[in-house]
């Protein structure tokens, strides 16, 4: 995972350090000595933190636990400065499956929180509010506060938080998805604007943050939530492309950059004899110009670490993969022969038809059209007129 640090693993889960998690301990240091003048009042503050990101990782740990009783496996877990992310695989079609993921997190601050306030009853320790400002001294309470707020916080009812997961999920018992999600994502937007304008008028900064968090997190749910239902139950040759430029293994990156600058294709796969055999994408081939002769055989540079996709294969997974693995260009094929590419400007063009028709009672349904074999160049440098069927 770039710039993390692994830091370990719970039941086969990765637990991922982010290295601006370091800035973020950086900076409670050295807020405490300035408050107080003293190291061991900074380590303390400092050890506070580090409890309250353990917590943190409690916290994503219900998530992926009760994601894994629902059959949903979970990639990571990454500790940012604002908090923790786990990666789950996806998120479950059933709302009641997702409701019992979201609510499993801050159900792990109630249960710290209880359990620190049974611990401070037995002890006889002090439950103030204030202990935050002296951390050494009320751990427990400053933890027991925090897990409290953690976990009122996290059920607000606003994306990207918990609780807009929650108010999806039971919305989504009586509507379909993605109309649950815009409702959500509405009632997290409009209190994100409430939080801007009471951040504002009371000079807050950290509400103004939080208003910007929250209305960007419930505009990318929606938008995601728009992506899955355009795309669930579509194969994927409902979106391929099958019309498109190729190489041969032996054309030049000269060859390459005529293919680039005479058309809109940005990533150009290496067939031979019908079947796949590397992917030359753009800044692969900016970079190959810089390093290597022009003449160059486009075999020596072309990407040979690709994934490949089936025609029939469900379009809303190979697009989660394809933003996993930060790709935009996917080769389809059957067997060894290549049929066609998967792109995510030709999947966002697919949802932009689908959405004008629905507005319309229609649904897009692919004509029966003969797969097309990729345009190939011409002796002479140029692309032939027209194409041919695959041999």
């Amino acid at each position: 995972m770039k710039r993390s640090l692994k830091i370990g693993s719970v039941a086969g889960i990765g637990i991922f350090l982010h290295w601006t998690f370091l800035l973020l301990v950086a900076a409670i240091f050295a807020y405490y000595y300035v408050q107080s003048q003293s190291v061991g009042a900074a380590v303390s503050g400092m050890g506070l933190i580090l409890a309250v990101f353990l917590c943190v990782i409690l916290h994503e740990l219900g998530h992926a636990l009760t994601a894994r009783r629902f059959g949903v496996p979970t990639r990571s877990i990454t500790l940012y400065p604002i908090g923790g992310l786990a990666r789950l695989e996806r998120i479950p079609s059933e709302p009641m499956k997702e409701f019992w993921i979201a609510i499993g997190g801050p159900a792990v601050n109630v249960v710290i929180a209880a359990g620190l306030a049974l611990v401070l009853l037995a002890t006889g320790g002090s439950f103030a509010p204030d202990a935050l400002q002296a951390p050494g001294q009320h751990l427990l309470a400053s933890l027991l506060w925090i897990n409290v707020v953690l976990a009122g916080f996290n059920l607000l009812p606003a994306f990207p938080m918990d609780g807009g997961r929650v108010l999806r999920a039971l919305l989504a018992l009586r509507q379909d998805y993605a109309q649950a999600t815009q409702t959500a994502a509405n009632v997290g937007q409009a209190m994100a604007v409430l939080f801007g304008l009471f951040g504002l008028l009371s000079f807050n900064p950290i509400l103004m943050f939080i208003a910007l968090f929250v209305y960007v997190g419930a505009q990318q749910e929606s938008q995601q939530a728009v992506y899955r239902a355009f795309t669930e139950d579509t194969p994927v040759r409902q979106a391929m492309v099958t019309r498109f430029a190729a190489l041969a293994p032996d054309d030049t990156l000269d060859d390459a950059v005529d293919e680039l600058l005479a058309g809109t294709d940005h990533d150009f796969p290496v067939v031979q004899d019908g079947e796949i055999v590397g992917l030359l994408r753009r800044k692969q081939l900016i970079a190959a110009l810089s390093e290597h002769d022009r003449a160059t055989a486009v075999s020596k540079v072309a990407d040979q670490d690709f994934f490949t996709t089936e025609p029939g294969a469900p379009l809303d997974q190979v697009f989660r993969d394809m933003s996993e693995h930060s790709c935009s260009t996917v080769p389809v094929v059957q067997g060894h022969r290549l049929l066609g590419l998967l792109t995510l400007e030709n999947v966002g063009e697919l949802i932009m038809v689908s959405s004008a028709l629905r507005s319309q009672g229609r649904r897009y349904e692919q004509r029966a059209r003969p797969v097309q074999s990729p345009v190939h160049r011409s002796s002479d440098g140029a692309a032939p007129p027209g194409s041919t069927p695959m041999p």
